[in-house]
This record gives structure tokens, C-alpha cells and sequence, in this order.
């Protein structure tokens, strides 16, 4: 049991399981019941995405490594509230019991909150495929 970390929006691999949205807004232009056929997503989960504010700032972000250091310290300060906390022990949790996904849309990993999530979870025992 595992969970995989996707790019929202892509072909699902096999084995993936239940694919959870850790975005702050749906994908524009995409009705609500198309989302998980679309390769979207099955269940919205935004308490683990940046903030509204923190979101635009991430888009910024992207491409210096000042502002990406900037917002990943940002980023983990937002999921040390408990109710981000107690998602991502959650998350931790059911990886142990079942194979699921989280994902972004964003192209590049290392330049999204999906790598830092990745990391949290890690840290809180949660098993990564």
C-alpha cells in the first residue's frame, strides 16, 4: 500500500488507486462530473494546497530559487496548522492500508507544492510509491 504522487490531469498508472485533488481551485473549463474521467481527480482535497495568497506567490515562484525557498518555508508554516496537520496525518495513516495518489497540475515536481508535500507525508511515516 502506497501513495503515488501525479501530476493531476495525466494518464493514471495502474495500481494507482483513488486520486485525490490537493489543489486550491479546480481545473478551469472542466465540469464538475468529468473531473475524475478527465484524469482530474475523484475527491477534491485543497486543505493540503497553498493558500489562495501563497498560490500566486508559488506561480512566481517557479522559476527563481530565492522565491521557491521563500514559499517552500511558507508552504510547510501553512501545513503546521492542525487542521493541515490532521490531513496529512490521515494521509500517512491510510497509505499503510491502501494505495491512493495526490497530486498538481503543475508540470515540474521540483517547482511544486506536490514535492513538498511528498516530503511531509514522508515525514510523517506515510508510505511513498
Amino acid at each position: 500500500m502506497a501513495i503515488r504522487i501525479v501530476r493531476l490531469g495525466t494518464p493514471r498508472l495502474s495500481g494507482e488507486g483513488l486520486r485525490l485533488g490537493t489543489v486550491r481551485r479546480p481545473p478551469r473549463g472542466v465540469k464538475k462530473e468529468e473531473l475524475a474521467s478527465r484524469n482530474f481527480y475523484d475527491v477534491w482535497v485543497p486543505g493540503v494546497a497553498p493558500s489562495e495568497t501563497l498560490l500566486k506567490a508559488g506561480q512566481r515562484a517557479a522559476g527563481d530559487a530565492a522565491r521557491w525557498k521563500a514559499f517552500t518555508r511558507q508552504y510547510q508554516r501553512e501545513m503546521k496548522r492542525p487542521d493541515a496537520g490532521h490531513l496529512l496525518d490521515l494521509l500517512a495513516a491510510l497509505s499503510h492500508v491502501t494505495d491512493f495518489s495526490v497530486g498538481c497540475y503543475c508540470e515540474d515536481e521540483a517547482r511544486c507544492h506536490r514535492s513538498l508535500l511528498r516530503q511531509l507525508l514522508l515525514a510523517r511515516g506515510a508510505t511513498i510509491a
